[in-house]
């Protein structure tokens, strides 16, 4: 069973919290075409997070070959190939199970090649402009140079989320539009190509980051599971020790 609840803002803004499902649907979308750097990571914390605080999860992988179902809690878009991106929009367009589930409210949460598709447009194999899903209020290209290697930034206060860390390989340039808003600003790193990184309108969240982000960032899942099932129990200590671990490797790192 999935909420059936209209779709609210993000977490602190006030707004009421969606009813908690009996079970959280969590949907991959694509894994075939869009899974290029351990993206399915994000699947698995959130598996983990909500089953730790009680919360039974159904998981369902959907390849480009199937359609998206509309009633998932928590939809998950990984990175992928110019080819392979180009061809999961122009799937996800003809399907529209996708939008349909983000037009109700469900939380979307894309990385890097699956955070473009989340937008108006995108640069193709050869640069060419691609038509996206219009999901989020977004819109990216090719740049001058690659941005590779580790990224460190703020987030949005409002989220309530802690700094982020990741790694980004892509030489997209995003651009946001007037009903998105930045996750995060930049502290090291590339990101979208302005100081910011990833963006986020409502329930549906993008990020250039991998790593998996969502192990990198605990916080950060434990938002989106927010979004999906209202406010969450805190975890045990001894629960927290690996993700902290790596957290504080991953900082130390960069600021040594």
């Amino acid at each position: 069973m999935t909420q059936t609840g209209p779709g609210g803002s993000p977490a602190g803004s006030g707004s009421a919290a969606p009813d908690r499902p009996s079970a959280l649907r969590l949907v991959w979308i694509y894994p075939d075409l869009l899974s290029t750097y351990g993206d399915r990571g994000n699947l698995i914390m959130l598996e983990r997070r909500a089953r730790l605080r009680g919360i039974a999860v159904e998981s369902v992988q959907v390849n480009s070959d199937q359609a998206v179902p509309a009633q998932g809690d928590i939809y998950l878009l990984g990175g992928g190939e110019d080819l392979p991106q180009v061809l999961a929009a122009r799937r996800l367009r003809a399907d529209g199970g996708l939008a349909a589930a983000a037009a109700r409210g469900a939380v979307v949460f894309a990385v890097c090649a699956g955070y473009q598709v989340l937008g108006s447009v995108f640069g193709g194999a050869e640069g060419e402009p691609v038509d996206g899903l219009e999901i989020l209020d977004i819109s990216s290209g090719r740049g001058d140079r690659r941005g590779v290697g580790e990224v460190v930034a703020d987030v949005d206060p409002g989220l309530g989320v802690d700094r982020l860390t990741g790694f980004e390989n892509h030489q997209g340039v995003t651009r946001l539009g007037p009903s998105a808003r930045p996750l995060a600003r930049v502290v090291h790193g590339v990101g979208n190509g302005d100081g910011t990184e990833g963006a986020y309108a409502g329930r549906v969240l993008g990020t250039y980051l991998h790593g998996p982000a969502l192990v990198r960032n605990p916080s950060l899942a434990d938002l989106l599971l927010t979004w999906a099932t209202g406010p969450l129990a805190a975890l045990a200590e001894d629960e927290e020790s690996w993700t902290r671990r790596l957290r504080a490797e991953r900082l130390a790192a960069m600021s040594a």
